[in-house]
């Protein structure tokens, strides 16, 4: 992706199309099955796990923002590294301290829009494509981060508080999102706006599907293996990319 403000100077994310929507829900949905996989089914715990991810997710950053330019698997890895440790964190946050998902959920929220303003205030713009210097990319990522995490927040609220189930979950968070691409497509609505929103979204989305791959059938999911669902997603994902770098390089040519 190119920088509107400076073309010489490439942006460090990707082009968004559908298949970076598609590699970001494969991605989320994986964050919930990995998560689960070394806190539940290792039974490190949360606390544990998060530190895990967390170590992970540093040295993926570093690696992303000492790249000269956007390289796929990098940029993958690092969003995959945050929606994993953003699935222990808030499961530690709502179940291990007792805050609760509706006290997560709000404190998150909160902690993601402050993120935004602090980030606009600071350089002008939370337009991805502006991500281009080691400055923006720290709030792009902190920005993200907040975002992963108060998706598992939202994606276990509406599912297991509200009721709605893993599968009626799933279909609220579709529709909103085929609400925001609506929106994208007929009204001018900021782009921006809309780019975060569905961000945020897909989160959750991806939260209660893998919630629902891996759960217990008594609780409405279909109880598959953490680790087969979590080899699946990886190899789904390596599909996706391989076919970003033919695209690319089909335009390229």
């Amino acid at each position: 992706m190119t920088n509107p403000t400076n073309p010489a100077i490439p942006s460090k994310v990707p082009e968004v199309t559908l298949l970076f929507w598609i590699i970001k829900i494969f991605a989320t949905t994986l964050g919930e099955t990995a998560g689960d996989a070394l806190s539940m089914s290792m039974n490190l715990g949360y606390l544990v796990s998060t530190g895990v991810f967390a170590a992970l997710f540093a040295v993926a950053v570093a690696v992303q923002i000492r790249a000269k330019a956007f390289h796929p698997v990098i940029y993958w890895l690092t969003i995959i590294a945050t929606t994993t440790v953003g699935t222990t964190l808030a499961d530690f946050a709502d179940r291990s301290l007792g805050i609760g998902y509706a006290g997560g959920t709000t404190i998150l929220l909160l902690a993601l829009l402050a993120s935004l303003v602090v980030w606009h205030r600071a350089l002008g713009s939370i337009d991805v494509t502006t991500v281009v210097s080691a400055k923006s990319e720290a709030f792009y990522w902190t920005t993200i981060m907040f975002s992963q995490t108060l998706g598992t927040a939202l994606g276990d609220w509406t599912s297991d508080s509200a009721g709605m189930g893993y599968l009626g979950s799933a279909l609220v968070f579709g529709g909103m999102l085929a609400v925001l691409a609506a929106l994208y497509y007929r009204t001018k609505v900021s782009r921006t706006a809309l780019f975060w929103a569905a961000f945020i979204l897909t989160r959750p989305l991806g939260a209660v599907v893998g919630d629902f791959l891996d759960k217990p059938l008594g609780k409405g999911g279909l109880e598959l293996s953490r680790y087969s669902a979590s080899a699946t997603l990886i190899v789904l994902i390596a599909v996706c990319l391989f076919a970003f770098k033919h695209k690319a390089a089909e335009r390229a040519h």
